[in-house]
């Protein structure tokens, strides 16, 4: 941060360009910024990048730059963010160009990840616009004499009752200001929003539909060469030998690259470099050791690891203990599964004059440069990683792997841009797995139908191993001096990994939670959209359903009477109502299932009633509506929510129903769309309906991975309800519905 204030270059830069740049620092006002006061901490991530000119640029020629460190995912964030920066300083989102995630122009806001974006980018763009604008005002107030109460803003200009008018371009020429900004300065009241909270199209969209430029899969610099890379066929595969004089003399192969087991062609053309890598791969012999775990079922598998065993939660009412309740056990389970991102991942590095380049989808371009930087040898400095989208990804997939082998085969071929585009073998078969998860719960319920004790357990390998470290990236592992992966820790509460959402969002006198983190697992994991949090709800939201029909309640009244949160209630209430709960009529092979969760207790709320047609005969489950009730804070792009909700609730209702990662002794086997299928357009729910509470000038609250959870749950709950068959062990596929096992 210093060197922001002190670099000499930096300021004579600024000064020529006549821009705004202003050290930052404010306290709290308003909003979230409340809820920090006390901790002294500025909104969001200004709290880590203070400094006005790493958020905002306003030029002398009137154009405005807004800067993220958070990435669009094909969330909607940068539509989101532009509608708040554009409703602080009073201009059209269009007037705004947005710079997300470029480790040479953004702030560092790590990883685009945990439905964290608008309560820390989305946060710190509101007050430091805000206090853009009110120093704006200011300027003009001292250049045309009057008080800046007076002053209107439009179109990035400010003006005088009496008609005179100066662009913010004009009233920045020439300054170059590092003020402290005055702590009181607040953003705009809700009640004047013009652009919050209105249902703005995409910015992302148009380049997706109409074929143009949209992701990084997309990009064709000139002079690029093409790569392809061959994996070992196991993670403990060994390199037996390699005869790749043929290889070498395919047409257009530039250069076959070995170092260790990591093997790669680069070649003038795309067919040709996939062409190279099969006739590379046939020409490699692998000693492939038989030693995954075959035949084991999710839990025995996951309970059979190794464990570091951590209580999260210890509570303890003796006054409140059921002496002779009823006391109900059960015990759930996901799989190992997978991104299954839609276009395999893609990146272009190029190395010139010592410096690297890098194109990649990576949620965190920070952390990848600094794994790139130790996996390299080269010093953070001379790498610059810029984010473009990815067709696909909500999670850590393969495109920091990916990014890896592009800065590897840049290297080897230095001068030119190397793409290097995985083969859906090599997405499906490496990339890193959400990790399996096997839950136990228990509960005792009173005389009134009440949770007197509550005892729940989780067992899971890491869910959390993104780059930051070059040993968490594939390719490091291969090389002739390989990197070692570090030892996973578990992530702390109340946020977690495997325990996100594993304590209950429920009024419970006496309950106890462990989570055993497993260091190591059989396959590599990691972060999986909603990581533990879809496998702990639905484990949680199952067990309440049990525990209503023991207790002989309505379940959404059970969940109502364990709820003491006025706004976790009302989200209950809404879905239950706009379903319409209480009115249900059922019919044969349908019934209707309900769940909620807040996602990591901290998060958006988010309750889902559904209905399913069940076929005992085929094994088929179709959805066939769903409603959900969300409140998720002030709603920026209202649209955008809905979007991200409808979905969470297609994603999760794919995991839910299809998706498991088989394996044998030796390698993964699925590895094609016909080995791991995911939900197709006519299993989609005939109707999703989404309502979203009026939050108005409350805090942002992460929205994209809150219906993950519930809809599982509310999935296996209708299921239950439709044919009285209790299912406890992901994916409820057709083989467990005709079985019943």
């Amino acid at each position: 941060m210093t060197d922001r204030l002190q670099n000499p270059a930096r300021r004579r830069l600024l000064a020529a360009g006549g821009s705004l740049t202003l050290a930052f620092s404010m306290g709290p006002a308003w909003g979230q910024a409340e809820n920090e006061a006390s901790s002294g901490k500025l909104p969001g991530s200004l709290d880590k990048d203070p400094w006005l000119d790493s958020w905002i640029r306003i030029d002398a020629d009137n154009r405005i730059t807004v800067f993220t460190g958070k990435a669009e995912l094909g969330q909607g964030i940068k539509t989101a963010l532009l509608q708040v920066a554009a409703e602080e300083l009073g201009v059209a989102p269009p007037r705004i160009a947005l710079v997300t995630a470029d480790t040479a122009r953004t702030p560092n806001e790590g990883y685009t990840a945990g439905s964290h974006s608008m309560q820390d980018s989305g946060t710190a763009l509101r007050y430091a616009a805000a206090q853009v604008h009110a120093l704006l005002a200011g300027f003009a107030a001292q250049r045309f004499g009057v008080d800046p109460s007076i002053l209107m803003t439009r179109d990035g200009a400010l003006r005088t009752p009496d008609g005179r008018r100066a662009t913010y371009g004009e009233l920045v020429a020439g300054r170059q200001l590092h003020l402290r900004a005055d702590p009181a300065t607040k953003p705009r009241a809700p009640a004047m929003h013009t652009v919050v909270g209105k249902s703005l199209p995409r910015v992302d969209i148009p380049a997706k539909v109409s074929g143009g430029t949209a992701y990084v899969q997309d990009l064709r610099p000139s002079g690029m060469v093409h790569a392809r890379v061959v994996r070992p066929p196991s993670a403990a595969a060994r390199l037996l030998s390699l005869d790749a004089g043929g290889v070498a003399r395919l047409p257009g192969v530039l250069k076959v690259v070995r170092d260790g087991r990591f093997l790669a062609v680069i070649a003038d053309g795309e067919y040709r470099a996939v062409k190279a890598a099969t006739a590379l791969a046939l020409a490699a012999r692998w000693d492939v050791p038989a030693d995954l775990p075959a035949g084991m079922d999710t839990a025995a598998l996951v309970r059979s690891l190794p464990a570091q065993s951590y209580p999260i939660l210890e509570r303890s009412d003796p006054a409140a203990q059921a002496g002779g309740g009823r006391t109900l056990s059960a015990s759930y389970s996901r799989p190992f599964q997978l991104h299954a991102s839609v276009g395999p991942s893609c990146a272009i590095a190029q190395l010139v004059d010592g410096k690297y380049t890098v194109w990649t989808h990576s949620q965190g371009v920070y952390p990848l440069r600094e794994a790139l930087a130790e996996l390299l040898g080269a010093k953070k400095d001379a790498i610059r990683c810029i984010h473009i989208e990815g067709s696909g990804c909500y999670g850590h997939n393969a495109a920091d792997d990916v990014a890896a082998d592009a800065a590897l085969l840049a290297r080897a071929w230095p001068g030119k841009p190397v793409r290097v585009q995985l083969m859906r073998e090599d997405e499906h078969g490496h990339e890193p797995f959400g990790a399996p998860m096997s839950t136990m719960v228990a509960a005792t319920l009173d005389a009134g139908g009440r949770i007197a004790d509550w005892r729940y357990e989780v067992w899971s390998p890491p869910h959390n191993t993104r780059p930051g470290k070059a040993g968490n990236l594939l390719a490091a592992t291969h090389l002739a001096k390989p990197f070692v992966p570090p030892t996973p820790k578990p992530s702390p509460q109340p946020e977690g990994a495997g325990d996100r959402n594993g304590v209950p969002y429920y009024v419970l006198p006496n309950a106890r939670v462990v989570h055993h983190f497993q260091p190591g697992a059989p396959l590599r994991t990691s972060a999986l959209r909603s990581l533990g949090a879809y496998g702990n709800v639905f484990s949680i939201e199952s067990f309440m359903d049990e525990l209503a029909h023991a207790a002989g309640v309505d379940p959404v009244a059970f969940r109502l009477r364990h709820l003491d949160d006025e706004r976790a209630i009302e989200v209950v209430r809404t879905a239950a109502q706009r379903f319409g709960w209480d009115a249900y009529k059922k019919t044969p092979r349908r019934g209707r299932g309900f769940a909620f969760a807040r996602y990591k207790n901290l998060a958006a709320f988010c309750a889902i009633a559904l209905e399913v047609e069940v076929v005992r005969e085929t094994g088929l489950v179709r959805i066939t509506r769903a409603v959900a009730a969300v409140d998720c804070g002030e709603v920026v792009n209202p649209d955008g929510v809905r979007n991200q909700i409808e979905g969470g609730i297609i994603q999760s209702a794919s995991w839910t129903l299809l998706e498991r990662v088989r394996f044998d002794a030796s390698q993964v086997l699925t590895r094609d769309w016909a080995g791991y299928p995911i939900l197709r357009f006519n299993q989609v729910p005939e109707r999703i309906d989404i309502h979203l509470a009026e939050r108005a000038g409350q805090p942002f609250l992460g929205t994209g991975e809150a219906a993950q959870g519930p809809t599982s749950a509310a999935i296996a709950n209708a299921v239950a309800d439709a044919c009285g068959l209790r299912l406890r062990d992901v994916p409820l596929d057709r083989a467990r519905v005709r079985t019943g096992r």
